[in-house]
């Protein structure tokens, strides 16, 4: 039997592409986004592509109670996941003092929230059949504070941490959990975080097809975290070594806008 996986923030971006590269090896999807139109359009390109079966369901995830409405949907329709794909989220720009409070507790709601609720509710029917993958999208942002985009960094770094807990719990049972860690990525993602003008799109923006690539890859591969790109590998190591006021004002100025 066909394997499924749930992509969630698969209407565009690395969601997109993680969707391509699970149905070109077979994979039956459920895909989430906000964007019923959009999503569709992806459902029908896949299935016609890849001759896989594809769920479409539009949800707000940002909203409290999406997840466990979601996985109710799926229950409902009797579909078993082999996989689930946390990819969806999204950023906020400026001075923590000057931001909207009402979308940054969507963003912490959609970034950590509903992901911790969908990995929650969905494991224990990987674990009772012994296999199951888990993939969520963190961000090179998780390994230091991000003046400028407090909330978001301080989200990935939650991502991040609770990945490499959650795996470590997992050793043994079949299920795996990998952390994808990118750099900041060709997509909608800037636009709308406010992003155009930061210094941070200075550094270079990677290919969303090739950051999915790389993490798909480490994803089957069984890695716990995967950080795509020599350049942010040798960030994130650097950081480290470097004291933590300092890598903090470097963010800052990095984070300025030109």
């Amino acid at each position: 039997m066909r394997k499924t996986v749930l992509i969630t923030g698969a209407s565009s971006g690395i969601g997109l592409e993680l969707a391509r590269l699970f149905a070109r090896d077979g994979y039956d999807l459920v895909i989430v986004a906000r964007r019923r139109e959009v999503l569709q359009r992806v459902a029908q390109e896949l299935q016609v592509a890849c001759n896989v079966s594809v769920t479409a369901v539009a949800k707000d995830l940002a909203m409290p109670g999406a997840a466990e409405e979601l996985v109710e949907e799926l229950r409902r329709e009797g579909l078993h996941l082999d996989a689930l794909v946390n990819n969806a989220g999204f950023a906020t720009y400026g001075r923590f003092t000057e931001t909207d409070l009402a979308t940054e507790l969507q963003l912490m709601q959609l970034n950590m929230v509903t992901l911790t609720a969908l990995t929650k509710l969905l494991l224990p029917d990987m674990l009772a059949r012994g296999e199951g993958k888990i993939l969520n999208v963190a961000s090179t942002a998780a390994f230091q504070p991000g003046p400028l985009m407090a909330v978001y960094y301080a989200s990935k770094a939650y991502v991040l941490s609770f990945s490499e807990a959650l795996a470590n719990e997992l050793r043994g049972t079949g299920v795996t959990v990998t952390a994808l860690c990118p750099g900041i990525t060709r997509s909608g993602f800037q636009a709308r975080a406010g992003l155009e003008d930061s210094r941070l799109l200075r550094m270079g923006l990677m290919d969303a097809a090739t950051v999915a690539h790389i993490g798909y890859r480490g994803l089957m591969r069984n890695h716990t975290v995967v950080i795509p790109g020599l350049k942010h590998r040798l960030l994130t190591f650097a950081v480290r070594l470097t004291p933590r006021n300092v890598v903090t004002r470097i963010v800052r100025m990095i984070q300025e806008r030109a």
